[in-house]
């Protein structure tokens, strides 16, 4: 009898550790982690610094109150908004609280300037957490099944598709449009090179909030920093979590311009949020990622797998699309793939299914030879299918 609620449906196996790109069960066998904890563990696994970071800080001190100056939060801030050239971050423990950031924020936006019942336009298919503003904020119906009524004041449009956001410009009640830079639950769904920039300008046209939520995409996952770094974008409001702390929890919602200024004493909160535990571990990853060159081994390991896989897939009747960015990988299969996730773990490698779509987000830290490992392993198991 398990005593855990039944909301997941774990496969058959468990890992007591890892290391780099791999984990490890308890009889020693390894596994090929090609999913990072979906898009968290992007330094691999037991990334030395990391470790030593919180070793040193538990140490030293854990947790404090937000009622006091926390230094690592202060130090972490400055460091995020320096890189990402927003003003003012606030700190919470994951996505979904990351995004209800940026939902309470954009309310206060729309009640500052007299709107009563305020509209965040969102894309379908999106993903934006499992909180109910977060979930209602979803561009899914299958994830919302049994929570209805969810929260008013958003519509979705198809995501892409700029002409759909141009149809809402009259409507006096839309306030934010909220992306993702692309679109990972859905199978990584990659958008035309200018629809974010077009997306960028219609807010400025319409006074409206151009929030994107980097949760997946951020951290370096794209090759950039920040994936609308591609685009030389500067949204109002961008969230981060997943690989933020690198196993560690930790979200970020950072704000500019008139966006930053709207949260006062007493209208948000987080009782764990920035802690100085969490705020120290993230502050190491974002020093790794400068040190040991991460975006640079993106981009090359990106450029090498995209060929390897082109390679034995371009002659595949099973595969419709090829989707990469970074080490953002999509396969779409016009097969049913749900089969893939035991046998791959019978051929000790972790991926993630999503509709008819393999998706792939292994470490950023991933060499040649585990590239090999990866794309070996994936194409046998489509060939097999």
């Amino acid at each position: 009898m398990s005593y855990l609620m039944s909301n997941y449906k774990p496969l058959d196996i468990s890992f007591s550790k890892g290391k780099g790109c791999y984990l490890f069960t308890d009889d020693g066998e390894k596994y090929l982690d090609a999913l990072t904890g979906v898009a968290v563990v992007n330094l691999g696994h037991s990334h030395d610094k990391i470790v030593k970071t919180i070793k040193d800080q538990a140490e030293k001190l854990i947790h404090t109150s937000n009622w006091y100056r926390i230094d690592n939060q202060e130090t972490l801030g400055e460091k995020l908004c320096a890189a990402s050239g927003m003003e003012k971050v606030f700190f919470g423990n994951s996505g979904a609280e990351a995004n209800e950031a940026a939902i309470k924020l954009t309310r206060l936006y729309a009640h500052k300037k007299g709107i009563e019942n305020p509209i965040i336009i969102t894309a379908i298919n999106s993903f934006h957490g499992r909180t109910m503003a977060a979930l209602s904020a979803t561009g899914n119906d299958n994830v919302k099944k049994g929570f209805y009524p969810v929260l008013p004041g958003f519509i979705h449009v198809d995501y892409n598709n700029i002409d759909q956001l141009k149809a809402f410009s009259k409507n006096n009640n839309v306030v934010a449009v909220m992306l993702e830079p692309i679109q990972g639950e859905s199978g990584v769904r990659i958008p035309d090179a200018n629809y974010l920039n077009e997306v960028q300008a219609l807010c400025q046209k319409n006074n409206w909030l151009f929030i994107l939520d980097e949760v997946q995409t951020g951290m370096g996952r794209t090759g950039k920093l920040f994936a609308h770094q591609h685009d030389n974008l500067k949204p109002d409001i961008m969230t981060l979590a997943k690989g933020l702390g690198n196993g560690y929890p930790i979200g970020a919602c950072l704000a500019r311009g008139e966006a930053s200024q709207l949260f006062t004493p007493g209208t948000h909160g987080s009782t764990f949020g920035g802690n100085p535990m969490a705020a120290a571990v993230a502050g190491s990853v974002l020093e790794i990622i400068e040190a040991e060159n991460i975006l640079d081994n993106v981009n090359t390991m990106s450029a090498f797998a995209k060929k390897l896989f082109l390679q034995r897939l371009e002659k595949s009747s099973k595969v419709t699309d090829f989707r990469i960015k970074g080490l953002m990988i999509g396969i779409e299969l016009n097969h049913d793939p749900s089969s893939l996730l035991q046998k791959g773990i019978e051929n000790k490698i972790l991926i993630n299914i999503t509709g008819n779509t393999i998706r792939l987000l292994p470490p950023l830290i991933i060499n040649e030879s585990e590239v090999c490992e990866l794309v070996d392993k994936v194409c046998n198991l489509i060939d097999e299918l």
